[in-house]
């Protein structure tokens, strides 16, 4: 006789560990790919930026004008005052500088731009890395309000650091450029030229809408970037996102922004060339002297620039991003 124990079988359920999303938190490589990405960029859309400026600066200048009438044919009866302008368009902008300075003046103040986006870009993708890793769920995703928050953080630390002098310095070397006798030599001149005749806070002319033009620019370029990879991707951080469509997700961020914001440039740029006591002084000119058109002068091909920009530093920083997982994996 065979006796058999027998036991009832324990239905054991194992709980799933939770899936981790990927850390966000990328420290230095962030700041080293943010580098890459823009001296890359500028070298590819200076031209664009340098259009923009000449036309935003190019304010007109008054030409008085005799008529006269047939029984005094010598003598000039009537002035009539006229503001003519530089430039008629952007390609008109490309044709008179080849022309006059040859395909260099395109480039005119590229070095200090240059010098200073590398550093910029590192501030920009580091600082936005590490607020969202401070500020991202358990799942590795911003909220709306999040998105926003962490994007004018990044702006507002990029103005504050680099952007507000750099571009003081880009606008006046480009506006040094009209003249017959150019009074700097180079970047390193013109700041010390400025530092000197107004001190060091003429390197700052233009900080409050340079603040908030770099502040609102950011929040609105990684609000409608993440979201649209959070829209891609279904909410899932361990997805990526093809390079043709990060490409394109950044040029829509950088058009957006550029229509929310570029009022705020155009008096940035008449700010930093020095002509204005203050940004609404600067304003009301505008306004008065030639409407609401004038606050979106240079909208066009600040439209081309910024959304090419744009879309090449996503694009560029994801690239150089995955390379890093290979050559440089985190932690």
């Amino acid at each position: 006789m065979c006796l058999v124990q027998t036991h009832p079988t324990a239905n054991v359920r194992l709980r799933e560990a939770p899936q981790l999303a990927p850390s966000t938190r990328r420290g230095f490589r962030s700041i080293v790919a943010g580098g890459l990405t823009g001296g890359i960029n500028i070298c590819i859309v200076f031209p664009t930026e340098f259009i923009k400026t000449q036309l935003q600066l190019d304010s007109g200048r008054n030409i008085m004008t005799a008529h006269h009438s047939v029984m005094f044919p010598y003598r000039a009866t009537v002035l009539e005052s006229k503001n003519v302008k530089l430039f008629n368009g952007s390609v008109d902008v490309v044709k008179k500088t080849i022309n006059a300075k040859g395909l260099k003046g395109m480039y005119k103040g590229v070095s200090v731009l240059l010098c200073g986006s590398v550093p910029t870009y590192s501030i920009r993708f580091g600082v936005f890395d590490l607020l969202k890793g401070h500020f991202s769920g358990r799942d590795g995703n911003l909220s709306p309000l999040a998105r926003l928050g962490c994007g004018m953080g990044t702006g507002v630390a990029e103005a504050v650091l680099l952007v507000t002098w750099v571009e003081t310095l880009k606008v006046r070397l480009i506006s040094d450029q009209k003249k017959k006798v150019p009074l700097y030599r180079g970047p390193v001149h013109a700041a010390s030229s400025i530092i000197r005749n107004e001190g060091p806070f003429g390197l700052y002319k233009g900080f409050a809408p340079t603040v908030l033009k770099q502040g609102s620019s950011q929040a609105i370029r990684f609000s409608v970037m993440e979201s649209l990879r959070s829209w891609y991707t279904g909410g899932d951080s361990n997805k990526s996102v093809p390079k043709p469509f990060v490409a394109m997700f950044g040029a829509i961020a950088g058009g957006t922004s550029v229509l929310g914001n570029t009022p705020v440039d155009v008096v940035k740029t008449r700010m930093q060339n020095g002509s204005y006591s203050s940004s609404m002084e600067c304003a009301r000119q505008i306004a008065r002297k030639e409407g609401v058109r004038g606050f979106y002068k240079g909208c066009l091909p600040r439209m081309n620039r910024v959304c090419l920009e744009v879309g090449l530093a996503f694009c560029i920083y994801d690239t150089v991003m995955d390379v890093f997982k290979t050559v440089w994996p985190s932690n």
